[in-house]
């Protein structure tokens, strides 16, 4: 009887080994397994090659589902795992894909595949993005690209006014960059030409080339749109560049630029000068808190206190309001203006009704 008592005290001793070793190998795996799977799905939810340049056509047909979707660039390699695409895209709640071609690219996150989709268009967060704003001179732009790029003011200055670069954005865009640039008395032939925008850039190593031209791409696709309007008023991109970068100059936060348009084609229609202080700031070359009256006989081209009609080009970029605005301007008799000290616009058919706003809105004289 002893005898059995012992055999089986040792017989639960070994049950008792046994299920501990399998619980420690069982917990073992376990951990294992979660490691690896936290590690492969973390890498799953990365690019496949971030450094990667390589364009990858992807043709999702119409009626894809998100399943099919992950199939598809699972095997054109633009993910790793399409299950964890589809999960991941089901985690952030994403559907409505768009069908359609793409040029994707292995080093896109999937964020960025997940918003092509939805949008129809490639989308990649960019490494690079530059601001243009309105009404900068070229100087003033390149000031913005040597803050940006590896490129200094001098190199950009250097490049767009180079007559290689020229010819080629002439060549390039005929019907925007004509023969009008090549005036004798333009201080910077492609002043007013580069597009007030933000331009995101995805590559590390971009040319100056590659940062100028989309600038030029977008004027020419936004004059586009205002064809007709440019024929019916008998006006050449040139002139229209030129009168709205003087809108553009006189504008304030509150200013009305479409009377501001007719105050400059009444006087032009009866020959009398503009007489706007930006050109005069312009012709000086450089920016004045204060124009002087002997600011005024500055002998410039562009000095449109001594030369009646238009300046020779424009004197900086102009933004969409000012371009409409030069094309839309209302029908008015006003041949003067002049802004408050909070922006307001103070407009006269006459100079007498003019001083009258001057002595009350500058002066503060009743």
């Amino acid at each position: 009887m002893m005898d059995q008592i012992k055999q089986f005290k040792q017989e639960g001793k070994v049950v008792r080994r046994i299920v501990a070793w399998v619980t420690i190998i069982v917990i073992a795996l376990v951990l294992f397994i979660g490691i690896f799977g936290a590690i492969y799905v973390k890498s799953a939810l990365q690019p496949v090659d971030p450094d990667s340049d390589q364009q990858i056509e992807v043709e999702i047909p119409l009626g894809s589902g998100i399943t099919a979707i992950s199939k598809i660039l699972e095997e054109h390699g633009i993910i790793k795992d399409a299950r964890i695409f589809k999960y991941y895209a089901k985690f952030k709640n994403q559907s409505n894909f768009q069908a359609g071609n793409y040029t994707m690219t292995p080093s896109m996150t999937l964020d960025e595949i997940l918003e092509s989709l939805k949008t129809g268009k490639v989308y990649r967060e960019p490494l690079m993005a530059i601001t243009i704003p309105e009404g900068l001179t070229l100087e003033q732009i390149g000031k913005i690209i040597e803050k940006h790029t590896k490129y200094t003011k001098e190199q950009f200055m250097d490049r767009v006014n180079s007559k290689e670069f020229i010819d080629y954005v002439m060549s390039t865009y005929p019907e925007l960059v004509t023969d009008e640039i090549l005036n004798e008395n333009i201080r910077y032939p492609l002043e007013g030409y580069l597009f007030p925008a933000t331009y995101a850039f995805y590559e590390e190593n971009v040319s100056l080339d590659d940062v100028i031209l989309p600038m030029i791409e977008k004027t020419n696709s936004v004059i586009n749109e205002y064809k007709s309007l440019l024929a019916e008023r008998e006006m050449s991109v040139h002139e229209l560049l030129t009168f709205a970068s003087l809108l553009e100059e006189e504008a304030t936060a509150k200013t009305d630029r479409e009377t501001i348009a007719s105050v400059f084609y009444n006087r032009m229609e009866i020959g009398m000068p503009l007489q706007t202080d930006p050109s005069v700031l312009y012709a000086l070359g450089g920016h004045k808190e204060r124009v002087l009256y002997e600011d005024l006989e500055v002998q410039s081209p562009y000095n449109t206190y001594m030369n009646p009609g238009l300046p020779p080009g424009p004197i900086a970029n102009a933004g969409v309001v000012s371009i409409e605005a030069a094309l839309n301007p209302t029908d008015t008799e006003y041949l003067y203006f002049l802004a408050d000290q909070d922006g307001n616009n103070h407009f006269a058919k006459t100079y007498e009704e003019h001083l009258q706003n001057k002595n009350l809105y500058i002066n503060n004289k009743k």
